[in-house]
């Protein structure tokens, strides 16, 4: 405890009323669990099939957990300090940069390992019900959770080091995640059973870069689908081994920036225009007059357009041209890689795999993107001050709300439109499937307007981006992935019908349900999940109107 940076950020998380909520909601988490399963006739399974299987939720739910909640930490951790200006400050103390970074990775290691603390009488109590193996299992667990939470801090500060936005980075530390654990996975579930030698190598290797195979191995688990088998040899000795080489990489490129260069910007002084060509001074002299001429420009503004959008789509970043033809382009690429893989293995993997694989990526998109973009929508607004400009203006609540709306929205629209070449290919290998993309469609698109709605209602609510912002992605996090844990406990710890009652809440349950992914198909989702969340829709364009009219009458 002797570096300053320690002290002052572990006990200022410590103090922080949301930390201590977090830890009630953890602790409370996991002793419901435990209670659930546990044996109330004094008698227990000579397998330890209980035990067992209580351990394995158990230890998906504490991955959820800090899956949701390292991020939140470490991805804000620099760029705050960056735009309060007291990065300067510590980078200008006798302060090295590597105790600069070694205390705040301690910092969030602690909150980290208080949570792994508040964990240890649940996982305990599998451990006395018997068939749960301490050396085996437990501590193997605990360990690898340990090196993901330390792997996914570093990933997070260095992250933050590059963001110059608390929405960005956490928009970017979030996705970063998610490739690290669910998209590694995908190219070895393709080639189960058809690659062999150093492609099958390749693959292994890269899906050691997530958690998931080597705690599935740890608990006995045969693979992420009922595909197949994960793979052959020591998951866990892979992902050790891989996680440390991310964790010395990210911890040296993090050390490179904590310097004084991190606020220097160079930027380039661009193209003189009388240094130019004859037609390309007469190309920018008839574009200026006829497009870029503030004068002329105010008219391609119609009367009937928003000017809320207008603004939005002018100062927003996803809103600029180059940055949505890189992420259409980039789901483009993920969708036809998709396709192909679909295309040359789908007599070893069906449709109905393929559409679960296509089903995770598209809602993890939108949960991944929809609150970094419309988390600030209000509260960006109210922190930056530009709210009281807009409450000068004669524009109405509604108006402000639906041009902000439609903002989002068209990103949204764009991206999902990218995606749609996967399930084309689907119908193509079979077209029976169509009753079932049609509804998948129709669910992500509700998935879509409903996550949009929720978190601009949450935006409304706070003043400051960066809270509502990580407070979207935890709501959506718990909805979307907290009760598929419901769903791991199917058949032991949870009947079929209140599995049934608890995926009806899950836009991405119904989602899975109405593609007939394996392990969704007995459950009838839809369309009762549509109108929960029509309802759902409802209430948060409700709930943000008179949330604006109150921001826009006198104070």
């Amino acid at each position: 405890m002797n570096n300053p940076i320690i002290r002052r950020e572990l006990v200022g998380v410590l103090r922080n009323w949301r930390t201590a909520a977090a830890e009630i909601i953890f602790t409370m988490t996991l002793i419901g669990v435990v209670l659930l399963r546990w044996p109330t006739n004094a008698q227990v399974s000579l397998s330890g099939r209980q035990a067992q299987e209580m351990l394995r939720l158990f230890g998906y739910a504490f991955m959820t957990a800090m899956i949701l909640i390292v991020p939140a930490f470490s991805a804000v951790s620099i760029v705050r300090e960056k735009q309060a200006g007291t990065l300067a400050l510590i980078l200008n103390t006798p302060l090295s940069p590597w105790s600069v970074f070694s205390g705040k990775v301690a910092a969030i290691s602690g909150v980290i390992a208080l949570l792994m603390g508040l964990s240890v009488p649940a996982a305990a109590a599998c451990y006395a019900m018997g068939g749960v193996s301490l050396r085996v299992q437990i501590e193997p667990l605990y360990l690898l959770l340990a090196l993901a939470s330390l792997e996914y801090t570093v990933v997070g500060l260095y992250i933050s080091t590059r963001s110059n936005r608390i929405d960005a980075a956490l928009r970017s530390t979030y996705a970063t995640v998610f490739a690290l654990v669910a998209l590694t996975v995908i190219p070895q579930e393709f080639a189960q059973g058809r690659l062999t030698g150093l492609p099958a190598q390749v693959c292994q290797w890269l899906a050691a870069f997530s958690p998931l195979p080597a705690i599935l191995q740890v608990f006995g688990q045969s693979g992420v689908t009922h595909a197949g088998n994960m793979s052959a040899g020591s998951a866990v000795l892979r992902y050790v081994v891989v996680s440390i080489v991310v964790i010395l990489w990210g911890t040296r490129a993090t050390l490179q920036r904590l310097n004084s260069g991190l606020f220097d910007r160079p930027r380039s002084a661009g193209t003189i225009t009388d240094e130019s060509s004859g037609g390309v001074q007469a190309y920018r002299r008839v574009m200026y007059l006829w497009f870029f001429d503030p004068q002329r420009r105010s008219r391609l503004i119609g009367p009937l357009t928003n000017p809320v959008m207008v603004k939005e789509f002018r100062t927003s970043r996803f809103g600029r041209s180059h940055w949505m033809m890189r992420m259409i382009g980039a789901c483009l690429i993920v969708s036809l890689a998709l396709m192909l893989a679909a295309a040359r293995g789908s007599e070893v993997v069906n449709t109905r795999t393929m559409g679960a694989i296509l089903v995770i990526l598209q809602s993890a998109l939108i949960i991944i993107m929809t609150p970094g973009l419309a988390g600030g929508l209000i509260a960006g607004e109210i922190e930056s001050g530009s709210w009281q400009l807009l409450r000068m203006t004669p524009l109405s609540a509604r108006s402000i709300v639906l041009g902000k709306l439609l903002s989002v929205g068209r990103t949204l629209l764009l991206l999902l439109l990218a995606t749609l070449p996967g399930y084309a290919v689907m119908l193509v290998i079979d077209p029976n499937e169509k009753t079932q993309v049609v509804e998948a469609l129709v669910s992500l698109v509700i998935m879509a307007v409903f996550a949009l709605l929720a978190s601009a209602a949450i935006s409304s609510f706070s003043r400051r981006a960066a809270t509502a912002t990580a407070t979207a992605y935890g709501f959506l996090a718990v909805l979307c992935a907290g009760t598929l844990l419901a769903w791991l406990g199917r058949g032991s710890l949870f009947g079929f019908t209140l599995v049934d009652w608890i995926l009806r809440l899950n836009p991405v349950a119904a989602t899975l349900a109405a593609i007939h992914a394996p392990g969704f198909g007995h459950y009838g989702l839809i369309p009762l999940t549509w109108w929960i969340m029509a309802y759902g829709c409802g209430l948060a364009v409700v709930v943000l109107v008179l949330r604006t009219w109150r921001l826009t009458r006198p104070q």
